[in-house]
């Protein structure tokens, strides 16, 4: 059976957890003598990060490394099942007020201290204070901690999405003896030396180069991880990349927007690819425009620039058919997408007519006005041809002059956009699984925090659009909370604080040898404690 948080399956999820766990608990070790233990993996990652703790870091180049290091509480297979980790088992009240999680009582942190409730309360904290998603732990007022291994969260409103918010790349947890106070984490040189109770503890981190992590000898997981080091490494270019796989240099890599090196890929026949290994994240790549300022205060002027891009020529000359439409702020992919929204086809005339109607009329050399126009850096050239497509475009069909800035790297991108020193940008936001962690937090007026990147970065506030989120963050009725989202959805494209392009669902390119790979609806965002060598190179 297949459970989506919010769905009507949900509840018997609840009902059936702890039958569930006994059988699991049982069961889940069956074949551990079975896996082949050692080896090293070589994995290429797409962009470097700044640190290890995605307990204040939301995206892919965290969450990767990040998840071998902090263990969390539940663990999801790749049909959105929940599994036992830290947590051995847990239950939700019929109110959907008190969430009660038992912690295993043999889980060490890397430097032999133990986990405890008080570590669980403290992490929740730190994200719920730190984290660009504001709403994923927003209900939840404390935890308390009656005993060393129960931790009870006490939340102001049920949360349909709690149990996949406890994901590790979503909630670390994090050694409070270490950190000591939620305000002191974001800036703490532990998030670069790092102390976690992940499968694998960090050994090197060099900034820019590479991440390597070795096998935690105390893992609480009995004979886990399989896998003696993990190397984590950033390729100078796709060609490199492609050239590591197809050598054995390197054995996995994460396939986001590079269709050649996608058939390439499917072509070697010692690789394999799992095209839909990130199940659970729903990608949609959007325009995003800062709302504070002319010209993009003016939502005909939004509408207009959408009515200039064709999206199906897009998908069809970069992705090759291979990407689909995004109409919204929710995935296609998700139970709450709606398709009953302005879909923006091309349509110069009204562009144009929109432009002259917001006041911006051509002078005598055709020119309407001059915006800055950037982009999240990608592997590929894909994200600068998108980018110079649009810019013909506009000064073409428009008389819109956009100025492309070509961030350096990365990091030089999401400060510039965190910062809110730009006028429109490409980026590539997840849904991470349910709306609530995921969607509400581009939207929320609350979740307008300047320096956080994938926060409000847009600066969009309608009280209407905030109604709407909250009523269906605590809706339990799938429904129920369908139609609301339904409603949300036609809002959003109606205002267009964000303009969707298109999706692509990401894949991972693995040497067939390794088994255990593309177990979760995270990818490669989840533990690989189960990833092991069936013949070793």
């Amino acid at each position: 059976m297949r459970f989506r948080c919010g769905t009507p399956n949900f509840k018997k999820l609840l009902s059936l957890c702890s039958l569930f766990i006994l059988l699991w608990s049982v069961t889940s070790y069956a074949n551990t003598n079975e896996q082949k233990r050692g080896g090293e993996l070589v994995a290429n990652l797409y962009f470097f990060p700044h640190h290890l703790n995605p307990a204040i870091q939301s995206g892919f180049a965290t969450a990767f490394p990040g998840t071998q290091v902090f263990a969390g509480l539940v663990r999801f297979d790749n049909e959105w099942n929940p599994h036992p980790y830290l947590a051995k088992q847990w239950n939700i009240s019929k109110d959907g007020l008190t969430v009660t999680v038992h912690l295993v009582e043999n889980a060490l942190f890397h430097d032999g201290h133990p986990i405890t409730s008080e570590d669980v309360a403290f992490s929740v904290m730190t994200v719920k204070t730190l984290h660009p998603f504001k709403s994923m732990m927003a209900p939840v007022q404390r935890v308390d901690t009656p005993d060393r291994y129960t931790a009870v969260f006490r939340l102001n409103k049920p949360h349909p999405a709690i149990i996949l918010a406890m994901s590790p790349a979503l909630l670390p947890i994090l050694p409070k003896h270490i950190y000591g106070s939620p305000e002191k984490v974001k800036a703490h040189p532990a998030n670069k030396q790092t102390v976690g109770s992940g499968p694998f503890i960090l050994k090197k981190f060099v900034p820019g180069e590479k991440i390597i992590l070795e096998r935690n000898p105390r893992f609480f997981i009995p004979g886990r991880p399989y896998l003696d080091q993990l190397r984590l490494t950033i390729p100078k270019n796709t060609l490199q990349e492609a050239m590591d796989m197809e050598t054995g240099k390197a054995h996995m890599i994460s396939l986001y927007d590079n269709i050649e090196e996608l058939k390439q890929m499917q072509s070697l026949e010692h690789i394999t690819v799992i095209k839909d290994a990130f199940k659970g994240i729903g990608s949609i790549y959007w325009l995003a425009f800062n709302l504070r300022s002319k010209p993009f205060d003016d939502v005909r002027v939004r509408k207009a620039i959408a009515y200039a891009i064709d999206r199906k020529f897009l998908i069809e000359t970069i992705y090759q058919g291979e990407a689909a439409t995004a109409t919204g702020p929710i995935s296609t992919a998700s139970p709450f997408y709606s398709s009953d929204v302005n879909k923006y086809y091309q349509d110069f005339k009204k562009a144009n007519r929109l432009l002259d109607e917001a006041g911006y009329r051509r002078d005598s050399s055709g020119k309407r006005f001059s915006f800055r126009l950037t982009y999240i850096p990608a592997k590929t050239q894909t994200h600068r041809q998108l980018m110079e497509y649009l810019q013909q475009i506009f000064l073409r069909e428009l008389g819109v002059e956009a100025k492309i800035e070509h961030p350096k790297d990365f990091i030089n991108w999401s400060k510039t956009v965190g910062n809110w020193d730009f006028d429109v940008s490409l980026d590539i936001v997840y849904n991470w699984g349910d709306p609530v962690i995921g969607v509400h937090r581009t939207y929320l007026s609350s979740n307008i925090r300047k320096g956080v990147i994938w926060s409000n970065t847009q600066g969009y506030s309608n009280p209407v659009a905030d109604a709407l989120m909250e009523k269906a963050s605590k809706e339990l009725n799938f429904v129920k909370r369908k139609k609301l989202y339904a409603e949300f959805q036609t809002l959003i494209a109606d205002e267009l604080p964000i303009y969707p392009l298109y999706q692509f669902d990401f894949a991972i390119a693995h040497d067939k040898r390794l088994k255990g790979v593309g177990n979760s609806i995270w990818g490669m965002m989840s533990p690989m404690d189960d990833v092991y060598w069936d013949k070793k190179p």
